[in-house]
């Protein structure tokens, strides 16, 4: 008996939006009941847990209000609008370039629950309103904290003006925001230029499937039942 419910484990690649990701499972399967927990921006790759069929999607909720962990490169000195490799440079630092010792505690002190201040640039809504949609107009509203939780930053690999940084937060984490506070207590100003999303609360990436290694034949072969 096929299987025509359960969750896929996909691991989403750099250039196509999560409702791409969607769109192309919705053409594999020929379910149009298909939906994800937990937007990934269309720069960033890695795990997208995506719920196929009516008691799938159901129960996607479970997931967004998991522990997340990312790997993140920040590009400091370089300032953007929209904190991430995608918006207008704001600021291009010009002073001496900072050493490790320097990144160390500044990136310690991000260890910890702490409020964190949505980025204009997200899906967050505002009286029914998307962030992002004000931003693009040139409206700024006032946003809200939301109480995070980062437990674990560690760096992977730094020099000049790249550094690498393994994270594991809270649901509700802006990565972007957190490389532009890190850049802006740094006094360099920073950005975030890749992310990568390596597990949602147990479930890692490394279980996902990549976009070529799926197709109409196989993908109930990756419907996982949990």
């Amino acid at each position: 008996m096929k299987k025509e419910s359960g969750f896929i484990f996909f691991d989403k690649p750099a250039e196509i939006t999560s409702h791409g990701v969607i769109a192309f499972l919705r053409h594999i399967t020929m379910i149009k009941k298909i939906g994800h927990a937990g937007t990934l921006d269309p720069f960033a790759t890695g795990l997208l847990i995506v719920g196929v069929g009516r008691e799938a999607t159901k129960r996607l909720d479970e997931f967004l209000k998991k522990d997340k962990e990312y790997e993140a490169t920040l590009h400091l000195g370089v300032s953007t609008d929209t904190y991430d490799c995608e918006g207008k440079i704001l600021n291009d630092y010009v002073g001496d370039k900072k050493n490790l010792k320097e990144i160390k505690k500044v990136v310690a002190d991000f260890v910890g629950e702490q409020d964190q201040i949505p980025p204009m640039f997200s899906a967050k809504k505002i009286n029914g309103k998307k962030l992002y949609e004000l931003a693009r107009k040139g409206i700024e509203v006032e946003r809200k904290p939301s109480r995070i939780k980062i437990y674990k930053i560690k760096i992977l690999k730094y020099s000049w003006p790249n550094l690498k940084l393994r994270i594991k937060c809270s649901s509700g984490t802006y990565i972007r925001s957190l490389a532009s506070d890190i850049g802006g207590n740094l006094g360099c100003g920073a950005h975030l230029s890749a992310l990568r999303r390596t597990a949602i609360s147990k479930f890692s990436v490394k279980k996902a499937v990549k976009k070529d290694k799926i197709n109409q034949e196989n993908w109930q072969n990756f419907l996982r039942l949990l």
